[in-house]
């Protein structure tokens, strides 16, 4: 990790700054593959298959058969495991479903609003070095609560044309049946625009690579909403005296272990923490099998000493980090500063990777600084709001000056017509 101390404010962008790849290569590489998979579909599908995950396909759709298969290379505790933070996830999500609440604004005139499913949802999900079957349970789920019709799931094969067991026995187990053996931005496209095997979808989710991110941001030039702009993964720690070293060393590397393009953060009032934590990463980076992915994130990353923790909170707050860890005595004191974070964890106990996998809570967040504009995918994520209003003759006579009067100034006449022939009829029959 790069080390800075007590940088000035002026200097705070520059070490916000995520590691990208050149966007101009990745943007045209991607727009050719949508419009390759606009035209040809199906064909097109199994081409970049082929070319990005080294196997021939003949059918894209992942059987019943394959799904069965995969279940019992299952091991019972990962099954149980999967199960407990299903049970976990369920209850975080389902405690955000919301009650009609019907509201008089003005005597006769009633308001409300109603949650509707969204029908038709994509879900991407990450295969390679790291096949995050987690992701399922973080999006199957509340897709599920909120009652989605029809759900797709596309994961990327591999050399042997399958996809990992724990993401088809966890699909399964959420109620996912329409799961598709093809990754990349070329399974954004499918869903975008449909084709023989996908089926079109309103809205995308799912974490990825930089070409996925892209992808998503993509679709939305085809009237298809995605979750988040969620892009390679990050944490930032915040610790003081007392933290304990070997705790924040295993959360830093476990986000370095992401994926080479991930960025880690280390921020204290203490030297001699960073100093003690920065040794714990050197021993712990040995064990670890992804070291090697391991390394080349933490080139991408920092540790920075600053003169409080105030202080430490402002530069988080600037950064908006996916995942903030506040390994601070008393933790809870600082919530109420927290203005830009995807997800929070506080104290020595409260590892990121437990919201990664089983406490309950989301992992699916907002990267790259969109913490500042973002929530991570809740249950809301998977609805739309609609609005209602339901005006009596009372309601309309005791509003309806005020909206003639108001489309009137804006010189909207037909709509002050609306009303105003609506008070003349109630004129003349009372």
């Amino acid at each position: 990790m790069k080390q800075y101390k007590y940088p000035n404010i002026k200097d705070w962008k520059s070490l916000c700054k995520r590691p990208l790849q050149n966007q101009e290569d990745l943007s045209e590489q991607v727009k050719s593959i949508f419009d390759e998979v606009k035209i040809s579909r199906d064909t097109a599908l199994k081409f970049f298959t082929e070319k990005f995950d080294g196997v021939v396909l003949n059918d894209l759709k992942v059987s019943e058969i394959e799904i069965e298969k995969a279940k019992n290379l299952v091991s019972d505790e990962l099954k149980s495991a999967i199960k407990t933070a299903s049970e976990n996830i369920r209850k975080f999500h389902a405690s955000q479903q919301e009650e009609k609440k019907i509201i008089e604004t003005t005597e006769g005139v009633f308001c409300w609003r109603e949650s509707r499913a969204i029908e038709n949802i994509g879900i991407y999900i990450p295969g390679g070095t790291a096949p995050l079957f987690s992701t399922v349970l973080m999006l199957g789920i509340p897709a599920n609560i909120a009652g989605c019709k029809n759900i797709a799931l596309c994961s990327p094969p591999d050399k042997n044309g399958k996809i990992n067991p724990a993401i088809l026995f966890t699909a399964d187990f959420v109620g996912i049946k329409n799961i598709f053996k093809v990754g990349g931005s070329q399974a954004i496209a499918g869903l975008t625009f449909g084709t023989e095997t996908l089926p079109k979808v309103d809205k995308i989710f799912g974490p990825g690579n930089q070409y996925v991110t892209f992808a998503k941001q993509l679709a939305l030039n085809y009237n298809v909403a995605i979750d988040i702009p969620a892009g390679p993964s990050e944490v930032l720690v915040i610790a003081d005296e007392s933290s304990i070293p070997a705790f924040i060393a295993s959360d830093l590397l476990s986000q370095a272990e992401h994926g080479t393009d991930s960025q880690v953060i280390l921020l204290s009032d203490s030297e001699t923490v960073i100093n003690e934590i920065n040794v714990e990463i050197e021993n712990q980076l040995k064990e670890l099998p992804r070291n090697e992915i391991a390394k080349i994130a933490l080139q991408n990353s920092k540790s920075i000493l600053l003169n409080s923790i105030d202080e430490a909170i402002e530069f988080s707050n600037f950064y908006a980090p996916e995942h903030l860890i506040l390994s601070l005595e008393n933790a809870e004191n600082f919530t109420n500063k927290i203005t830009n974070a995807g997800s929070v964890f506080l104290g020595n106990y409260s590892p990121e990777s437990a919201g990664d996998y089983a406490s309950g809570t989301n992992h699916t967040l907002p990267t790259n600084g969109f913490a500042k504009n973002y929530s991570g995918v809740s249950l809301d994520s998977f609805m739309k709001k609609i609005t209602f209003q339901n005006i009596t003759k009372n309601g309309i006579q005791n509003i309806g000056k005020t909206i003639e009067l108001m489309a009137e100034a804006e010189e909207l006449i037909a709509h002050k017509n609306a009303v105003s022939v609506r008070l003349k009829y109630l004129e003349n029959e009372n």
